[in-house]
Protein backbone atom coordinates (compact mmCIF):
# COMPACT_ATOMS: atom_id res chain seq x y z
CA UNK A 1 0.00 0.00 0.00
CA UNK A 2 2.82 2.41 0.85
CA UNK A 3 4.42 1.71 -2.51
CA UNK A 4 1.18 2.55 -4.31
CA UNK A 5 0.96 5.87 -2.51
CA UNK A 6 4.45 6.76 -3.69
CA UNK A 7 3.58 5.88 -7.28
CA UNK A 8 0.53 8.13 -7.16
CA UNK A 9 2.73 11.15 -6.37
CA UNK A 10 4.65 10.87 -9.64
CA UNK A 11 4.10 13.60 -12.21
CA UNK A 12 1.80 12.19 -14.86
CA UNK A 13 2.17 12.58 -18.60
CA UNK A 14 4.82 12.06 -21.28
CA UNK A 15 6.28 13.91 -24.25
CA UNK A 16 3.82 14.10 -27.14
CA UNK A 17 4.02 15.30 -30.76
CA UNK A 18 1.53 18.07 -30.00
CA UNK A 19 3.30 19.19 -26.84
CA UNK A 20 6.82 19.20 -28.25
CA UNK A 21 5.73 21.02 -31.41
CA UNK A 22 4.05 23.64 -29.24
CA UNK A 23 7.37 23.98 -27.41
CA UNK A 24 9.17 24.29 -30.75
CA UNK A 25 6.82 27.01 -31.95
CA UNK A 26 7.40 28.98 -28.77
CA UNK A 27 11.18 29.04 -29.16
CA UNK A 28 11.84 28.55 -32.89
CA UNK A 29 12.30 32.25 -33.60
CA UNK A 30 15.40 32.25 -31.39
CA UNK A 31 17.08 29.35 -33.18
CA UNK A 32 18.34 28.45 -36.64
CA UNK A 33 16.25 26.29 -38.97
CA UNK A 34 16.28 22.61 -38.07
CA UNK A 35 17.27 23.26 -34.45
CA UNK A 36 14.27 21.09 -33.52
CA UNK A 37 14.29 17.61 -35.00
CA UNK A 38 12.03 14.56 -34.89
CA UNK A 39 12.66 11.68 -32.52
CA UNK A 40 10.41 8.70 -31.99
CA UNK A 41 8.08 9.58 -34.83
CA UNK A 42 6.48 13.03 -34.77
CA UNK A 43 7.81 14.08 -31.37
CA UNK A 44 10.45 16.80 -31.72
CA UNK A 45 13.39 17.70 -29.50
CA UNK A 46 16.07 20.37 -29.40
CA UNK A 47 19.24 19.41 -31.26
CA UNK A 48 21.22 20.49 -28.19
CA UNK A 49 20.52 18.13 -25.32
CA UNK A 50 21.52 18.57 -21.69
CA UNK A 51 23.88 15.84 -20.46
CA UNK A 52 24.44 15.07 -16.78
CA UNK A 53 27.34 12.60 -16.58
CA UNK A 54 30.16 14.49 -14.89
CA UNK A 55 30.42 16.09 -11.48
CA UNK A 56 30.93 15.55 -7.78
CA UNK A 57 28.43 13.62 -5.69
CA UNK A 58 27.40 16.51 -3.48
CA UNK A 59 24.48 18.84 -2.89
CA UNK A 60 26.09 21.87 -4.52
CA UNK A 61 26.59 20.00 -7.78
CA UNK A 62 22.98 18.82 -7.60
CA UNK A 63 21.86 22.44 -7.27
CA UNK A 64 23.94 23.48 -10.29
CA UNK A 65 22.43 20.77 -12.46
CA UNK A 66 18.90 21.56 -11.32
CA UNK A 67 19.38 25.28 -11.92
CA UNK A 68 20.90 24.77 -15.38
CA UNK A 69 18.25 22.26 -16.42
CA UNK A 70 15.54 24.70 -15.37
CA UNK A 71 17.22 27.48 -17.36
CA UNK A 72 17.60 25.15 -20.35
CA UNK A 73 13.86 24.49 -20.42
CA UNK A 74 13.23 28.23 -20.24
CA UNK A 75 15.54 28.79 -23.23
CA UNK A 76 14.20 26.14 -25.58
CA UNK A 77 16.11 22.97 -24.69
CA UNK A 78 13.65 20.15 -24.12
CA UNK A 79 15.94 17.08 -24.39
CA UNK A 80 17.27 16.04 -20.98
CA UNK A 81 19.60 13.04 -20.76
CA UNK A 82 20.71 11.22 -17.63
CA UNK A 83 21.32 7.74 -16.20
CA UNK A 84 20.60 6.11 -12.88
CA UNK A 85 24.30 5.51 -12.17
CA UNK A 86 25.39 9.09 -12.95
CA UNK A 87 26.70 10.68 -9.78
CA UNK A 88 25.21 7.98 -7.53
CA UNK A 89 21.62 8.61 -8.72
CA UNK A 90 21.95 12.32 -7.99
CA UNK A 91 21.77 13.39 -11.64
CA UNK A 92 18.37 11.76 -12.12
CA UNK A 93 17.09 13.40 -8.97
CA UNK A 94 18.43 16.82 -10.00
CA UNK A 95 16.79 16.57 -13.43
CA UNK A 96 13.55 15.41 -11.84
CA UNK A 97 13.49 18.44 -9.53
CA UNK A 98 13.99 20.75 -12.50
CA UNK A 99 11.20 19.17 -14.54
CA UNK A 100 8.70 19.07 -11.70
CA UNK A 101 9.45 22.66 -10.62
CA UNK A 102 9.17 23.92 -14.21
CA UNK A 103 5.82 22.21 -14.66
CA UNK A 104 4.57 23.38 -11.26
CA UNK A 105 5.44 26.98 -12.16
CA UNK A 106 3.15 26.77 -15.18
CA UNK A 107 5.80 27.83 -17.67
CA UNK A 108 6.37 24.36 -19.11
CA UNK A 109 4.05 21.41 -19.58
CA UNK A 110 5.10 17.83 -19.04
CA UNK A 111 4.16 16.86 -22.61
CA UNK A 112 6.72 19.37 -23.93
CA UNK A 113 9.75 17.75 -22.25
CA UNK A 114 11.59 14.64 -23.49
CA UNK A 115 13.39 12.89 -20.62
CA UNK A 116 15.85 10.04 -21.25
CA UNK A 117 17.60 7.83 -18.75
CA UNK A 118 19.61 4.62 -18.81
CA UNK A 119 19.95 1.37 -16.92
CA UNK A 120 22.56 -1.36 -16.87
CA UNK A 121 25.28 -0.30 -14.45
CA UNK A 122 24.62 -0.92 -10.78
CA UNK A 123 24.00 2.53 -9.27
CA UNK A 124 25.35 3.63 -5.94
CA UNK A 125 23.18 5.84 -3.75
CA UNK A 126 24.20 9.45 -3.00
CA UNK A 127 27.87 8.64 -2.22
CA UNK A 128 30.18 5.72 -2.99
CA UNK A 129 30.78 3.23 -0.14
CA UNK A 130 34.08 3.86 1.62
CA UNK A 131 35.33 0.26 1.32
CA UNK A 132 34.94 -2.86 -0.81
CA UNK A 133 33.18 -4.47 2.13
CA UNK A 134 30.73 -1.58 2.16
CA UNK A 135 30.05 -2.07 -1.52
CA UNK A 136 29.42 -5.79 -1.04
CA UNK A 137 27.07 -4.99 1.82
CA UNK A 138 25.24 -2.50 -0.39
CA UNK A 139 24.78 -5.15 -3.10
CA UNK A 140 23.53 -7.69 -0.56
CA UNK A 141 20.98 -5.35 1.02
CA UNK A 142 19.73 -3.64 -2.16
CA UNK A 143 19.89 -6.36 -4.78
CA UNK A 144 20.96 -9.87 -3.81
CA UNK A 145 18.99 -10.16 -0.56
CA UNK A 146 15.68 -8.94 -2.06
CA UNK A 147 16.16 -11.21 -5.08
CA UNK A 148 16.42 -8.43 -7.66
CA UNK A 149 19.39 -10.25 -9.15
CA UNK A 150 21.98 -12.88 -8.32
CA UNK A 151 25.78 -12.50 -8.32
CA UNK A 152 25.91 -14.70 -11.43
CA UNK A 153 23.77 -12.10 -13.29
CA UNK A 154 26.47 -9.43 -12.94
CA UNK A 155 29.32 -9.02 -15.43
CA UNK A 156 32.45 -6.90 -15.13
CA UNK A 157 31.72 -6.38 -11.42
CA UNK A 158 28.83 -3.99 -12.04
CA UNK A 159 26.71 -4.53 -15.17
CA UNK A 160 23.40 -6.36 -15.42
CA UNK A 161 20.56 -6.56 -17.95
CA UNK A 162 18.31 -9.29 -16.56
CA UNK A 163 14.53 -8.70 -16.65
CA UNK A 164 14.13 -8.49 -12.88
CA UNK A 165 16.98 -6.03 -12.61
CA UNK A 166 15.58 -3.82 -15.39
CA UNK A 167 12.16 -3.87 -13.70
CA UNK A 168 13.80 -2.65 -10.50
CA UNK A 169 15.89 0.00 -12.23
CA UNK A 170 13.01 1.46 -14.21
CA UNK A 171 10.99 1.78 -11.03
CA UNK A 172 13.92 3.42 -9.20
CA UNK A 173 14.48 5.83 -12.08
CA UNK A 174 10.82 6.83 -12.12
CA UNK A 175 11.01 7.51 -8.37
CA UNK A 176 14.26 9.48 -8.74
CA UNK A 177 12.84 11.57 -11.56
CA UNK A 178 9.40 11.85 -9.98
CA UNK A 179 7.87 11.02 -13.35
CA UNK A 180 5.21 8.45 -14.10
CA UNK A 181 6.57 7.88 -17.63
CA UNK A 182 10.17 7.89 -18.89
CA UNK A 183 10.08 9.08 -22.49
CA UNK A 184 13.08 7.03 -23.60
CA UNK A 185 14.85 4.30 -21.65
CA UNK A 186 18.27 3.20 -22.87
CA UNK A 187 20.08 -0.03 -22.15
CA UNK A 188 23.38 1.41 -20.99
CA UNK A 189 26.44 0.12 -22.86
CA UNK A 190 25.05 -3.37 -23.56
CA UNK A 191 28.33 -4.25 -25.29
CA UNK A 192 29.82 -4.46 -21.78
CA UNK A 193 28.27 -7.92 -21.63
CA UNK A 194 30.31 -9.08 -24.63
CA UNK A 195 33.53 -8.62 -22.66
CA UNK A 196 32.46 -11.66 -20.64
CA UNK A 197 29.75 -13.75 -22.33
CA UNK A 198 29.69 -15.35 -25.81
CA UNK A 199 27.69 -13.67 -28.56
CA UNK A 200 24.99 -16.36 -28.67
CA UNK A 201 24.25 -15.83 -24.96
CA UNK A 202 24.41 -12.07 -25.45
CA UNK A 203 21.65 -12.23 -28.06
CA UNK A 204 19.49 -14.12 -25.57
CA UNK A 205 20.20 -11.44 -22.96
CA UNK A 206 19.13 -8.75 -25.45
CA UNK A 207 15.95 -10.61 -26.42
CA UNK A 208 14.98 -10.89 -22.76
CA UNK A 209 15.83 -7.22 -22.16
CA UNK A 210 13.87 -6.00 -25.19
CA UNK A 211 10.91 -8.16 -24.15
CA UNK A 212 11.04 -6.56 -20.71
CA UNK A 213 11.16 -3.05 -22.19
CA UNK A 214 8.26 -3.77 -24.55
CA UNK A 215 6.25 -4.90 -21.52
CA UNK A 216 7.04 -1.61 -19.79
CA UNK A 217 5.83 0.29 -22.84
CA UNK A 218 2.59 -1.69 -22.65
CA UNK A 219 2.28 -0.86 -18.94
CA UNK A 220 2.91 2.84 -19.59
CA UNK A 221 6.07 3.22 -17.50
CA UNK A 222 8.29 4.02 -20.49
CA UNK A 223 7.31 5.33 -23.92
CA UNK A 224 10.17 3.89 -25.97
CA UNK A 225 13.61 2.40 -25.62
CA UNK A 226 17.03 2.25 -27.20
CA UNK A 227 20.70 1.48 -26.61
CA UNK A 228 23.20 4.04 -25.33
CA UNK A 229 26.64 2.77 -26.32
CA UNK A 230 30.28 3.71 -26.15
CA UNK A 231 32.24 1.28 -28.34
CA UNK A 232 29.66 -1.14 -29.65
CA UNK A 233 28.40 0.75 -32.69
CA UNK A 234 31.76 2.33 -33.56
CA UNK A 235 33.93 -0.80 -33.88
CA UNK A 236 34.16 -3.21 -36.80
CA UNK A 237 31.96 -6.31 -37.09
CA UNK A 238 35.04 -8.41 -36.38
CA UNK A 239 35.49 -6.87 -32.92
CA UNK A 240 34.39 -8.84 -29.88
CA UNK A 241 32.12 -6.12 -28.51
CA UNK A 242 30.62 -5.04 -31.83
CA UNK A 243 26.89 -4.29 -31.92
CA UNK A 244 24.95 -4.85 -35.11
CA UNK A 245 22.14 -2.33 -35.46
CA UNK A 246 20.44 -4.54 -38.02
CA UNK A 247 20.53 -7.42 -35.54
CA UNK A 248 19.11 -5.28 -32.73
CA UNK A 249 16.26 -4.05 -34.92
CA UNK A 250 15.64 -7.66 -35.94
CA UNK A 251 15.32 -8.70 -32.29
CA UNK A 252 12.82 -5.90 -31.65
CA UNK A 253 10.77 -6.94 -34.68
CA UNK A 254 10.90 -10.57 -33.60
CA UNK A 255 9.41 -9.59 -30.24
CA UNK A 256 6.89 -6.91 -31.19
CA UNK A 257 6.65 -6.82 -34.99
CA UNK A 258 6.90 -3.64 -37.01
CA UNK A 259 5.24 -1.72 -34.17
CA UNK A 260 8.20 -2.30 -31.84
CA UNK A 261 9.42 0.58 -29.67
CA UNK A 262 13.19 0.28 -30.21
CA UNK A 263 13.71 3.75 -31.60
CA UNK A 264 17.00 5.43 -30.70
CA UNK A 265 20.70 4.69 -30.34
CA UNK A 266 23.25 6.90 -28.65
CA UNK A 267 27.01 6.88 -29.29
CA UNK A 268 29.94 9.30 -29.21
CA UNK A 269 30.05 11.56 -32.26
CA UNK A 270 32.39 14.53 -32.29
CA UNK A 271 35.26 16.12 -34.20
CA UNK A 272 37.71 13.56 -32.79
CA UNK A 273 35.41 10.52 -32.86
CA UNK A 274 33.94 10.39 -36.34
CA UNK A 275 33.48 6.64 -36.76
CA UNK A 276 29.69 6.98 -37.11
CA UNK A 277 30.27 9.10 -40.20
CA UNK A 278 33.27 7.60 -41.94
CA UNK A 279 33.82 3.94 -40.93
CA UNK A 280 31.67 1.11 -42.36
CA UNK A 281 31.02 -0.58 -39.02
CA UNK A 282 27.52 -1.81 -39.87
CA UNK A 283 26.26 -4.51 -42.22
CA UNK A 284 22.88 -3.93 -43.86
CA UNK A 285 22.08 -7.02 -45.88
CA UNK A 286 25.24 -7.30 -48.04
CA UNK A 287 26.33 -3.66 -47.67
CA UNK A 288 28.89 -2.38 -45.16
CA UNK A 289 28.05 1.20 -44.23
CA UNK A 290 28.71 3.76 -41.46
CA UNK A 291 26.38 3.81 -38.49
CA UNK A 292 24.54 6.98 -39.52
CA UNK A 293 23.67 5.49 -42.90
CA UNK A 294 22.59 2.21 -41.31
CA UNK A 295 20.35 4.03 -38.82
CA UNK A 296 18.73 6.01 -41.62
CA UNK A 297 17.99 2.86 -43.60
CA UNK A 298 16.59 1.08 -40.55
CA UNK A 299 14.48 4.00 -39.30
CA UNK A 300 16.40 4.44 -36.04
CA UNK A 301 17.15 7.90 -34.61
CA UNK A 302 20.68 8.74 -33.48
CA UNK A 303 21.75 10.93 -30.56
CA UNK A 304 25.39 11.97 -30.33
CA UNK A 305 27.17 11.92 -26.98
CA UNK A 306 30.59 13.21 -25.87
CA UNK A 307 30.07 16.22 -28.14
CA UNK A 308 32.87 18.18 -26.46
CA UNK A 309 34.81 15.08 -25.37
CA UNK A 310 34.79 16.23 -21.74
CA UNK A 311 35.80 19.78 -22.76
CA UNK A 312 38.82 18.67 -24.82
CA UNK A 313 37.13 20.05 -27.94
CA UNK A 314 36.17 23.33 -26.29
CA UNK A 315 39.50 25.00 -27.04
CA UNK A 316 42.41 25.17 -29.52
CA UNK A 317 40.56 23.73 -32.50
CA UNK A 318 42.46 24.06 -35.79
CA UNK A 319 41.81 26.92 -38.18
CA UNK A 320 40.11 24.56 -40.65
CA UNK A 321 37.28 24.09 -38.14
CA UNK A 322 36.96 27.86 -37.69
CA UNK A 323 36.66 28.21 -41.46
CA UNK A 324 34.15 25.37 -41.77
CA UNK A 325 31.90 26.82 -39.05
CA UNK A 326 32.17 30.61 -39.32
CA UNK A 327 30.30 33.05 -37.15
CA UNK A 328 30.72 31.23 -33.84
CA UNK A 329 32.62 32.87 -31.01
CA UNK A 330 33.93 29.77 -29.23
CA UNK A 331 35.46 26.43 -30.09
CA UNK A 332 32.84 24.72 -27.95
CA UNK A 333 30.12 26.19 -30.13
CA UNK A 334 31.99 25.14 -33.30
CA UNK A 335 32.28 21.57 -32.01
CA UNK A 336 28.57 21.51 -31.27
CA UNK A 337 27.82 22.90 -34.73
CA UNK A 338 29.82 20.06 -36.29
CA UNK A 339 27.69 17.44 -34.54
CA UNK A 340 24.47 19.30 -35.34
CA UNK A 341 25.47 19.40 -39.03
CA UNK A 342 25.18 15.60 -39.20
CA UNK A 343 21.97 13.54 -39.60
CA UNK A 344 21.54 13.15 -35.84
CA UNK A 345 18.63 14.12 -33.64
CA UNK A 346 20.76 15.93 -31.10
CA UNK A 347 24.21 16.54 -29.67
CA UNK A 348 24.47 16.05 -25.90
CA UNK A 349 26.56 18.47 -23.86
CA UNK A 350 27.11 18.41 -20.12
CA UNK A 351 26.24 21.84 -18.74
CA UNK A 352 26.19 22.99 -15.14
CA UNK A 353 26.29 26.78 -15.47
CA UNK A 354 24.05 29.33 -17.11
CA UNK A 355 27.06 30.87 -18.87
CA UNK A 356 27.92 27.59 -20.61
CA UNK A 357 24.29 27.00 -21.53
CA UNK A 358 23.94 30.42 -23.14
CA UNK A 359 27.29 30.07 -24.93
CA UNK A 360 26.28 26.70 -26.35
CA UNK A 361 22.90 28.02 -27.54
CA UNK A 362 24.30 31.13 -29.22
CA UNK A 363 23.51 31.27 -32.94
CA UNK A 364 26.16 32.05 -35.53
CA UNK A 365 26.63 35.74 -36.24
CA UNK A 366 25.75 37.11 -39.68
CA UNK A 367 29.33 38.33 -40.29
Amino acid sequence: MARQKVIETLLQGRATPEGTRRFQKRFARNQADHFYRPISGDTVVSSLGLGTYLGDCDDSEDARYTSTATAALERGVNLLDTAINYRCQRSERAIGRAVRASVASGGIRREEIFVCTKGGYIPLDRTPPATKEGYRGFLDSEYYGPGVMQPSDVVSAGHCLTPGYLDDQIDRSRQNLGLAVIDLYYLHNPEQQLDVIPRAKFLTVMRDAFSTLESHVSRGTIDGYGCATWNGLRVSPESRNHLSLEELVGIAREIAGDDHHFRVVQLPINLAMTEAVRLPTQCIEKDRVPLLEAAGRLGISVVGSATLMQSQLARTLPQQVHSAFPGFESDARRAIAFSQSLPVVAALVGMKTLAHLEENLAPASAN
